[in-house]
């Protein structure tokens, strides 16, 4: 059960259309990759400790085993696919390390207490404080 916060379902939405653009750029040939400078491990480490502790702060605590579980199955879906395409990609364990270990510190982060980042933001706009089921 998601958390009661006041923007909860434009939140959702939001992290939806994370997972929805993470999955297009993962799944894209190659060669239309655009270039940003940086590892592509780097790439998929922040990828996944953002979409980790996004989706922590929408969720409690309980549920955190959930968004782990389900974020290192995507990471290796994908490389799954990438491998089956055929479109200039491969399937590469140290992306899914990579993935891994985003999710591991996204985790971290969350229990360290960025996973109320979606409670920070009612306080600052005005809104009560929300229920908070663990």
């Amino acid at each position: 059960m998601m958390l009661n916060v006041r923007y909860g379902k434009l939140w959702l939405a939001a992290g939806w259309a994370l997972i929805i653009s993470a999955v297009i750029v993962c799944l894209l040939p190659a060669q239309e990759l655009p270039t940003t400078g940086l590892s592509d491990k780097w790439e998929h480490f922040v990828c996944y400790a953002v979409l980790t502790s996004f989706f922590a702060g929408l969720y409690p605590r309980t549920s955190y085993w959930k968004i782990v579980l389900s974020f290192i199955a995507m990471g290796i879906a994908i490389e799954f696919a990438q491998g089956a395409m055929h479109l200039g990609r491969q399937t590469d364990i140290n992306d899914v390390i990579a993935n891994s270990i985003g999710v591991v510190i996204g985790l971290v982060l969350s229990l360290a207490g960025l996973g109320r980042w979606a409670q920070w933001i009612d306080s600052w706009t005005g809104a009560r404080e929300p229920a908070r089921s663990e």
